[in-house]
């Protein structure tokens, strides 16, 4: 069975960080581009940065030079270092994987950021 399980989400102070972590089972982890995503109650849901099975990174607008996605193939895990925190980056985070159009998700861990 596919599971991606996240950890690491919780409530922190604007300017703050968190590190998300994602464990992923019962598939080839390496061949999948692997993902984060968000939603904010009332908004889509929106990628939020992807590593590919290559390392290459891509990373949505409003998270560059504050966030960074990293992967490791050896322990099936993906990360999001989230930095500088804002209350606009409070949503639900899914981490995702993605191989020839099929996406597992895992069940989302909530970020809140309030003072």
């Amino acid at each position: 069975q596919v599971q991606l399980v996240e950890s690491g989400g919780g409530l922190v102070q604007p300017g703050g960080s968190l590190r998300l972590s994602c464990l992923a089972s019962g598939i080839s982890f390496r061949l999948y581009t692997m993902g984060w995503y968000r939603q904010a109650p009332g908004k889509q849901r929106e990628l939020v940065a992807r590593i590919t099975s290559g390392g290459f990174t891509y990373y949505a607008d409003s998270v560059k030079g504050r966030f960074t996605i990293s992967r490791d193939n050896a322990k099936s895990t993906v990360s999001l270092q989230m930095n500088s925190l804002g209350p606009d980056d409070t949503a639900v985070y899914y981490c995702s994987a993605t191989n020839y159009g099929v996406d597992y998700w895992g069940q989302g861990t909530q970020v809140t950021v309030s003072a």
